[in-house]
């Protein structure tokens, strides 16, 4: 049955990890139904490090765009030279992870402690989502002034980085809705501020996975193990299919259903648990008054 969860977690994280409509609030409902019967310090690691399935899905796909080293023809022979495009792409990478890696490394347990809960996640759910819808509709009569992956400067990269900075803060903001959404305010178009948000996911969420596993260590059992691996393998190949079919998407379509998804869903959470508060309180209400 754990192995079973772990697939199912897993296709939920493929699917939501990029489209911009927030994994974490999908984890957390998912898990409201589906608990698995791990560790507490297990699960607050599969959360995270089932990320690195997708991260791999990216790097598949974009080996070429992220190589920095390529073969070149010379005097009869071949030879290994750095690719100038590559290593620029990699600095704005750098510099857009900046903020979101201070406050990470910072902050992350006060964070989690604060923020990781059902009221906030609802709440990003649908203020992103009408940022969607608003910027979307102004979007219809401006045309990007940034069309190419290789012609994102640096200061947009940071903007990016604290657009990113905030869903790094508030879970439900989803990294590739808060990315895109920053790149679309400031005149990306949405292929290029996709791919960006998709290579920008190499280095966060490897990050990401290696400082959860540095505070909770590696101490897990030989099944906890399984499900991890069986997690992050069912993630990568789901993610495969969902990356192309988002690429595929937005070149003919905007981001506006995404807006109504997280405002519906933003709803549903808030619905859901205000729902289970009430009842939890009414059979608390129950049990005191049949005390003698």
């Amino acid at each position: 049955m754990e192995i079973l969860k772990a697939i199912l977690f897993g296709v939920v994280e493929g699917i939501t990890e990029w489209l911009p409509i927030s994994s974490t609030g999908h984890m957390i409902l998912l898990n409201e139904f589906v608990k698995m019967n791990v560790s507490e310090e297990f699960w607050n690691v599969f959360l995270v490090v089932i990320q690195l399935g997708a991260i791999l899905a990216v790097v598949l796909l974009y080996w070429k765009t992220i190589w920095p080293l390529e073969t070149v023809r010379s005097n009869g022979g071949t030879k290994i030279v750095w690719k100038p495009e590559t290593l620029n792409l990699w600095g704005k990478v750098i510099v857009a992870c900046i903020p979101a890696a201070i406050v990470g490394i910072l902050l992350d347990d006060w964070l989690d402690e604060h923020f990781f809960n059902w009221k906030c996640v609802s709440l990003m759910l649908i203020l992103v989502g009408i940022c969607f819808l608003i910027i979307e509709t102004l979007q219809q009569w401006q045309k990007p002034v940034v069309t190419r992956l290789s012609d994102i400067t640096y200061k947009d990269a940071l903007i990016i980085g604290i657009f990113q900075l905030i869903a790094a803060v508030f879970p439900g903001t989803s990294r590739s809705g808060a990315t895109i959404l920053g790149g679309l305010i400031i005149g990306i178009s949405r292929t290029a501020a996709s791919r960006f948000t998709f290579i920008l996911a190499i280095p966060v969420m490897a990050g990401a996975s290696l400082l959860k596993l540095i505070k909770n260590g590696m101490n897990f059992t030989g099944t906890e193990w399984v499900i991890l691996l069986v997690g992050m393998f069912v993630a990568f190949v789901v993610s495969m299919l969902v990356i192309g079919m988002l690429m595929n998407y937005i070149r003919r379509h905007n981001f506006k259903v995404f807006g109504w998804y997280r405002i519906i869903l933003g709803i549903i959470v808030v619905v859901f648990f205000l729902s289970k508060d009430l009842g939890k309180a009414a059979a608390m209400t129950a049990t005191v008054s049949m005390l003698p």
